[in-house]
């Protein structure tokens, strides 16, 4: 058995910072392509940013681009989405989301993970 369990959500002043972590089952998770999501009332489930396990190599949409940064703790453990300059339109339930092998064609698509944490909500008023 695997696991992902996200942390770090919660009620932030537009303008403000939140910082999401992602913690994984450690060696189990080694050479995954690892994303961020998010899903806000009615809407679909939306790709916000990956990263490959290695770190090398980073992915953003471009609503998030200049704001967010998906980084990897030393130990890789841990994924983090470090949110700066927060809008309203950024509030969602966040999802960590791993896949086995890495795509650049795949990756903002939600049905091409294979795991999937519960989730961590972020509000943000304006």
């Amino acid at each position: 058995q695997v696991q992902l369990v996200e942390s770090g959500g919660g009620l932030v002043q537009a303008g403000g910072s939140l910082r999401l972590s992602c913690a994984t089952s450690g060696r189990a998770f080694n050479g995954y392509f690892m994303g961020w999501f998010r899903q806000a009332p009615g809407k679909q489930r939306e790709f916000v940013a990956a990263i490959t396990w290695s770190g090398a190599t980073t992915y953003y949409a471009d609503s998030v681009k200049g704001r967010f940064t998906i980084s990897r703790d030393n130990g890789q453990n841990t994924v983090y989405l470090q949110m700066n300059s927060l809008k309203p339109e950024d509030t969602a339930v966040y999802y960590c989301a791993a896949r086995s092998r890495y795509s650049d064609t795949a990756l903002k698509y939600p049905g091409e993970y294979d795991y999937w944490g519960q989730g961590t909500q972020v509000t943000v008023s304006s």
